[in-house]
């Protein structure tokens, strides 16, 4: 079941959004060469607390980490830990923190120092193609219409998009309906309405679409080593178009 969120649970999602945004923002200042993964997440843990919220994603079904902190190959939720980062990574931090019961998510790809032109490109058209597909997010378009976007702007630019992870409703769940992929036919799946809070969140690949999972049982990683992306906005569907939730 979708559920549309009423004026007054967006104003607390917007907060919650507003909390993830601002420890991006944090995060940012200290990814640089020789720091862990590790110290990542700790600054993002106490940052989210400060703002009287928790993070989403500590203790979530197993998982032990406050923030998702995935570098070069892995796709997604990578274990903070003790890698440290080099010059020239780039490192995937997806960041969810929880807020008077309701939920805000978004993911981010950053470079460690000064990146590649070639890493820079899969950065640049992940994020893209994000926007892409948020140009048809408003209230009457299908669910799939975002989805076909995505795929055809990354695919056109020579990157391929992941299958086996899609994006999600948000609110007082972490992850709600509907599904949400980034890939396949337009004029698909729900009507889109007002009130409906989704996080799409494109995950793109440099080499081919597959991808596994590793021992840990968490970290997901391209299967042909080669380097990947992901970014994320939770968003609310409007009359007019779209408002994204995890901003500043």
């Amino acid at each position: 079941m979708i559920i549309c969120k009423t004026p007054r649970e967006l104003e607390i999602m917007r907060e919650a959004g507003r909390i993830v945004a601002l420890t991006h923002q944090e995060l940012k200042k200290h990814i640089k060469p020789g720091v862990t993964t590790k110290e990542l997440d700790n600054i993002a843990e106490k940052f989210i607390r400060s703002q009287g919220a928790i993070p989403s994603f500590k203790d979530y079904n197993g998982f032990t980490g406050s923030i998702c902190t995935s570098v070069n190959e892995e796709l997604v939720h990578g274990i903070p830990g003790k890698r440290v980062l080099n010059h020239g990574d780039i490192i995937s931090i997806d960041i969810g923190a929880k807020y008077k019961g309701y939920h805000g998510d978004s993911a981010w790809t950053y470079g460690v120092g000064e990146i590649s032109e070639e890493s820079q490109r899969l950065l640049d058209v992940t994020e893209q193609s994000l926007f892409k597909g948020l140009e048809k997010a408003k209230a009457g378009a299908r669910l799939t219409d975002i989805s076909h976007d995505i795929q055809v702007f990354a695919e056109a630019e020579g990157f391929s998009v992941v299958r086996e992870y899609v994006g999600h409703g948000v609110g007082q769940e972490l992850h709600e309906d509907p599904q949400i992929p980034h890939y396949g036919p337009p004029g698909k799946g729900p009507i889109l309405k007002k009130g409906m809070v989704l996080a799409v969140e494109p995950m793109i690949n440099a080499g081919s679409r597959y991808v596994r999972t590793l021992s840990d049982n968490w970290t997901v990683v391209t299967t042909d080593g080669k380097w990947c992306a992901h970014f994320e906005h939770t968003i609310a569907i409007t009359e007019e178009g779209y408002e994204i939730l995890t901003k500043i």
